[in-house]
């Protein structure tokens, strides 16, 4: 019998080898259930998927909130200019007005007020503006569905997923 003798019918040596397409699933094992190395491929695919999501979620909170921190630091920046070039010419108008019925050390003394009741304002309107971030709620809540679902993971007395081979850190501080 010459050719191949993997294939049915018999070919020659120098035929080239055919694809074929199996006649039954290739993640099944002899008995028909999956094999475990196809169930740790299956779950390692599933896992990576789920940590890219994770991470797609936590950066479309992020940047929301990113954009809201970048409209509060402008907007002090924006007055803290605003409030130099403003003062140099309105302040100086003021003083020299109000020199007109007050001695001047009166007269600049309460324009130095009003600049600095006026700055003080626009802090505090930038502060409040950084104090309405949140944290990226949605992600955090994610996060602790995962830890629910992965099998055989115990939480730790610090909150967080312990290993079940690593002991936890201790402080290097604390001897």
């Amino acid at each position: 019998m010459s050719g191949n003798q993997d294939t049915w019918p018999p070919q020659p040596a120098d035929a080239p080898r055919v694809p074929s397409i199996p006649m039954s699933d290739a993640n099944l094992g002899k008995d028909g259930e999956p094999t475990i190395g196809n169930l740790v491929k299956d779950a390692t695919a599933n896992v990576s998927t789920l940590v890219r999501a994770e991470v797609a979620l936590a950066k479309s909170e992020l940047i929301a909130e990113a954009k809201k921190a970048g409209a509060g630091t402008g907007l002090i920046i924006g007055a803290a200019v605003l409030l130099l070039y403003a003062s140099l010419f309105f302040f100086v108008f003021l003083g020299v007005l109000l020199d007109l019925w007050l001695p001047a050390w009166a007269a600049f003394g309460i324009v130095f007020l009003i600049l600095l009741f006026v700055s003080i304002v626009l802090i505090l309107v930038g502060y409040l503006l950084f104090r309405k971030l949140r944290k990226p709620e949605k992600t955090i809540e994610s996060l602790q569905e995962i830890s629910s679902v992965v099998p055989g993971r115990d939480k730790s007395p610090t909150g967080g997923v312990a290993h079940p081979q690593i002991p936890p850190a201790r402080d290097p501080m604390s001897r």
